[in-house]
């Protein structure tokens, strides 16, 4: 019983101070979530997400039982002795007027870029990406066409020397800029879906943190898709080019004119549905409803 009290004692003294212990928060587990699910991805893409993903988990599982073991970590909170009421002069909720029809709980964004914006910066993005790709060629002396034949170099296996890919092959070309230019539409249609989600710093997004995203799993899945292009690409100017492509696209997106989602619509006419009561009355001859 003696025991007991000098445990609680330190308590009740901090009770009275003011303050009470709590859990402390730690980001442990979501590490530790994240690494193992980059140790399940490496089974699809490459060994190295699997090394990786088993760094994060070890690092969280550590960290974890740091904070619970042998003590579990606290933190002193101030005690707020009475909860203040609420006052307020409006005996009605105060409603913004060109939001009076919207849902109560909306999905974000409520605006986004037509299609046309994405394909728009999707193409000045192909643009400067394959400017930066000549302008590899050039300085490292292969000539113009040898990045524009190494990303059709998985569709000639049999063209695998240098010269053979520096020189000019019209199949080639045909083949790599029919990839450029639909994986640069595809890229900057979602740039349009996914840029109104950060509207602070959209060309942060674009231009550097989705670039080095995709480049890191491009490179885990290169030596599948093309081999050739896995031995002699250049990471350095890939991407750099990815990068110009980013931001390229990111500010000709952001400066396109957003469109409001339907999600404030009901439900029948985002769906077509005729009902009384969602669409206009028809008139009839005399100008009569």
């Amino acid at each position: 019983m003696a025991s007991e009290m000098l445990e609680l004692s330190p308590k009740r003294e901090r009770a009275m101070q003011g303050t009470i212990e709590l859990p402390a928060p730690t980001a442990w587990p979501i590490i530790l979530a994240f690494g193992l699910t980059l140790v399940f991805a490496g089974l699809v893409t490459s060994a190295s997400v699997s090394i990786l993903g088993a760094m994060f988990t070890l690092a969280g599982c550590v960290g974890w039982f740091r904070d619970v073991l042998p003590h579990e970590k606290h933190e002193s909170m101030p005690v707020v002795g009475r909860v203040p009421t609420p006052e307020t002069r409006h005996p009605q909720v105060a409603r913004v007027a060109w939001k009076r029809e919207e849902l109560q709980r909306a999905r974000l964004p409520l605006e986004i870029y037509p299609i046309s914006a994405g394909v728009k910066g999707g193409l000045a993005g192909s643009v400067a990406m394959a400017i930066l790709a000549v302008l590899y060629g050039i300085l490292s002396g292969h000539g113009v066409w040898y990045p524009i034949n190494l990303l059709s170099a998985g569709f000639f296996p049999a063209r695998a020397t240098t010269e053979q890919i520096a020189a000019f092959h019209w199949d080639a070309f045909i083949i790599a800029a029919t990839l450029h230019l639909i994986v640069s539409s595809l890229v900057g249609l979602l740039y349009g879906v996914t840029l109104p989600m950060f509207p602070r710093r959209p060309v942060l997004f674009g231009g550097f943190i989705a670039p080095i995203l995709w480049s890191a799993l491009i490179h885990s899945m290169l030596e599948a898709l093309d081999p050739v292009l896995k031995q002699r690409i250049d990471w350095v100017w890939f991407v750099v080019s990815q990068i110009g492509f980013g931001i390229v696209a990111g500010i000709v997106v952001s400066r396109q004119e957003r469109i409001r989602t339907w999600q404030y619509l009901p439900f029948a006419v985002r769906a077509g549905i005729e009902a009384p009561g969602t669409m206009r009355e028809k008139s009839g001859r005399n100008g009569e409803p």
